[in-house]
């Protein structure tokens, strides 16, 4: 299988398993990937997703065997649509989505990474988007990355091709923090565990509103944020939040 899937309770690690390609993202794992986000954000048991590589690294972007055999301005546009449809189920979908990553995360791997709600990786982690040392800009991976890093260091990387380390990729915003490959793996599950023990209802409410209000001009942003308040307050968990808060218990959430 090209992707795998383990689950723990109410965590699952979605992992891109095909090495000999540096879990490329070619038509076959995109529809794949888009098939499994999916199916993991309507499953009740579900909170948590961990997305990571198997093999060398994280992913080297588009397969670029497969796009050197693509002639019609169709196929290309029939590719970057499909990458963008797998980047906007992550944005958009109700559970939280952790990038685990390490080696080389590039171009559209790159693009898989911001475009997760969190990241961490390994110290040896690269990130780049490489596509101008070939002739054909990361104009599709810019847009993750650049809503998640300022302008100058996003148009450093998209002009010079050249990849970043952990230390600045931490920096300049792109992932959370980075860790010894010993230690990645159970940090990640303990943020993962922290989340997912929140109120999936609340977790719901709270990411698809944070992506909407970033689009929205401050004025606009302050209504919409009143409004999902307000339906969060009117919510059984928030209720519950509260009263073991000043009861000083721990809340038993009903996700309704």
């Amino acid at each position: 299988m090209n992707i795998k899937i383990i689950t723990n309770k109410d965590i699952s690690r979605v992992i891109l398993n095909e090495p000999k390609t540096y879990n490329s993202l070619s038509f076959k794992n995109l529809n794949d990937l888009i098939k499994v986000f999916k199916k993991l954000d309507n499953d009740k048991k579900i909170k948590v997703i961990i997305l990571e590589g198997s093999g060398k690294g994280f992913s080297a972007g588009h397969n670029l065997k497969e796009v050197r055999g693509l002639k019609k301005k169709d196929e290309y546009k029939k590719l970057f649509n499909l990458c963008s449809k797998l980047m906007l189920q992550i944005v958009e979908g109700r559970k939280p989505v952790i990038a685990k990553v390490h080696g080389a995360a590039y171009a559209a791997g790159c693009q898989l990474v911001a475009s997760c709600d969190l990241a961490y990786s390994s110290k040896d982690a690269r990130f780049a988007t490489p596509g101008v040392n070939i002739g054909l800009f990361c104009s599709t991976p810019m847009v993750a990355v650049s809503r998640k890093i300022n302008r100058k260091p996003m148009m450093k990387m998209l002009l010079t091709g050249e990849p970043i380390n952990a230390n600045y990729a931490k920096e300049i915003g792109l992932i959370n923090d980075f860790y010894t490959k010993a230690k990645l793996n159970s940090e990640v599950l303990k943020i993962a565990k922290k989340i997912a023990s929140k109120s999936k209802l609340t977790i719901k409410i709270g990411k698809q509103a944070f992506y909407k209000q970033l689009e929205m001009p401050l004025r606009k942003a302050y209504v919409y944020t009143s409004k999902m308040m307000t339906v969060n307050m009117m919510a059984m968990d928030a209720k519950e939040g509260i009263s073991a808060f000043l009861e000083k218990r721990k809340p038993i959430w009903k996700n309704k």
